[in-house]
């Protein structure tokens, strides 16, 4: 659905993007991750036309963004981090108004807007001045205008800022049931988000590509993967030098007691799980234990790892 390759974009002796490489196959949720001014809006505003590469080359839907815009833009609907509306029309107004910018005409024009307006929740709004909506309204004033023209992909910019918990709640469970027929490229700072509705995470950083897999196969790899807390009572010096002899073992670290408790942190080659071994240890050594936990990684500690700087 979409590819994207070597793109660059300079602002004078500023590099946004520095050859950015990856692809988004059909039917894929997308969340595209980065710090602030890593890229991210950037390259989105590249993959829809809004701002040229300077070099590198991308397409959509098989259309090059270049040779093709008119092409590539039909197969695509783009929502901005901040929506531009028109304060002073009414909702049914202001679709009309965008869908005949897009080329929508005659009956087809109902039949869209009434479309997207049930798919986006607008029913009870439909006729208020935009001015009047609260910002979740808004937002999904944003959402019903990238539909118009039922695009085969849906590029997202920050859909939930602003927004409060319940809804974000609300904006999350109506992506989730678009995706259901169009392929979604999200970019968020909500981590959490992107973990419950996305299949695919690409993570941009300084304007540089540094990850595009699967969530599980990110964290898979990550040094917290391997990383066991124990709490036990006994002599911990004999703990750990049990612990350090055991192979897949990288570091043990003792931490401060609580109430009397041992605690350690192990740490260990990534994909390995030292909770058998470390309990037969103790065991063994007939100390009394109470707590044994594997850490398992987030998004979060991927994207931590992936673009801190020390």
């Amino acid at each position: 659905m979409v590819t994207a390759e070597h793109l660059n974009k300079t602002f004078g002796r500023f590099t946004a993007v520095k050859d950015a490489t990856f692809s988004v196959d059909r039917g894929e949720i997308v969340g595209f991750l980065g710090p602030n001014g890593a890229g991210k809006t950037t390259t989105m505003k590249m993959l829809t036309g809004y701002l040229p590469p300077t070099a590198g080359t991308a397409s959509i839907a098989g259309y090059d963004i270049l040779d093709n815009p008119l092409e590539a833009r039909r197969h695509l609907g783009y929502m901005p981090e901040n929506v531009p509306l028109y304060d002073d029309m009414r909702v049914m107004e202001y679709l009309d108004y965008r869908a005949r910018l897009k080329g929508i005409c005659g009956k087809s024009v109902r039949e869209q807007i009434a479309e997207v307006i049930d798919k986006c929740g607008l029913e009870p709004k439909r006729k208020n001045l935009i001015h009047t909506l609260s910002k979740g309204y808004r937002q999904r004033v944003g959402l019903a205008d990238a539909l118009l023209g039922n695009p085969d992909l849906l590029i997202l910019d920050e859909p939930t800022n602003g927004l409060d918990p319940n809804q974000i709640r609300q904006i999350r469970e109506l992506i989730r049931a678009l995706a259901e027929n169009h392929t979604v490229i999200l970019s968020t700072h909500i981590l959490s988000e992107v973990e419950m509705i996305c299949n695919k995470v690409i993570i941009i950083d300084q304007g540089e590509i540094k990850a595009a897999d699967t969530p599980e196969n990110l964290t898979r790899g990550l040094r917290a993967a391997g990383r066991v807390s124990i709490e036990f009572k006994g002599d911990p010096e004999r703990v750990v030098a049990e612990l350090e002899a055991f192979a897949p073992v990288k570091k043990v670290i003792l931490e401060e007691p609580i109430d009397g408790w041992n605690r350690l942190l192990v740490r260990a080659e990534p994909g390995t799980d030292t909770r058998e071994k470390a309990a037969a240890i103790i065991t063994e050594l007939g100390f009394p234990m109470r707590h044994i936990y594997r850490h398992i990684p987030s998004l979060e500690d991927v994207f931590v790892e992936m673009t801190r700087r020390d």
